[in-house]
């Protein structure tokens, strides 16, 4: 079942990879009818709603581990185009041919700045659009989200991901001014987050503090 968070966006059904870890995809339905699917689901439970409010026509992902054999079903039933970070083409090819491969920061022809944000993985990449209402919507993947006390945290994981390249990140989306933070990784019901009067840029600080200190 998806739910409406935004006038022109939507939270899929809760995934669980594994135990102690909820991903959500996110549908945005911007005026131009082209629907994007950023990150994936967990299967098909909700592909019978999102055809509803009239397909996906573009999937976005920001990193590998949201490369599965969903991939394939949500290009089957919507024909929609992937689009995947070249650093992380042989991963997500394992499941769907990528559409589109991008490298460097730049707004797209569907509105959507491209922010790559290598660090939590190689290929780790943010997603910026204006939504209803002129409000900003930032797409994080798991390159920072909130903890289960509400906390701002960078998503490093230990031997995997690279501490340096992903503090780097941060510094980059601290410099935008989003209205909306949404993340793929959660620790409760959402990965949502309207900022409202917090600062941004002191959010990001706080996720900072919880990388492993510099060699």
């Amino acid at each position: 079942m998806l739910t409406q968070i935004r006038n022109d966006l939507w939270e899929t059904s809760t995934y669980s990879p594994f135990p102690g870890l909820r991903t959500h995809a996110y549908l945005w339905t911007p005026p131009s009818g082209d629907n994007v699917l950023f990150y994936s689901t967990g299967g098909s439970d909700d592909f019978d709603a999102i055809e509803q409010l009239g397909g996906a026509a573009h999937q976005y992902l920001s990193h590998r581990d949201e490369a599965g054999p969903a991939l394939a079903q949500i290009r089957d039933r919507f024909d929609a185009r992937l689009h995947a970070s070249a650093a992380e083409e042989e991963e997500v090819r394992e499941f769907a041919e990528p559409g589109v491969l991008f490298t460097d920061r730049h707004i797209d022809g569907n509105g959507i700045e491209v922010i790559p944000t290598p660090g939590h993985s190689p290929g780790s990449t943010c997603f910026l659009v204006t939504g209803a209402g002129g409000l900003t919507y930032l797409f994080t993947g798991d390159t920072v989200f909130r903890d289960a006390k509400g906390a701002w945290a960078a998503g490093f994981i230990p031997d995997i991901s690279d501490r340096d390249a992903l503090a780097a990140s941060l510094e980059t989306l601290a410099a935008l001014q989003p209205d909306l933070v949404v993340s793929s990784a959660c620790v409760g019901d959402s990965g949502t987050h309207l900022l409202g009067a917090t600062p941004w840029a002191s959010c990001v600080d706080q996720a900072i503090r919880t990388l492993p200190a510099a060699d």
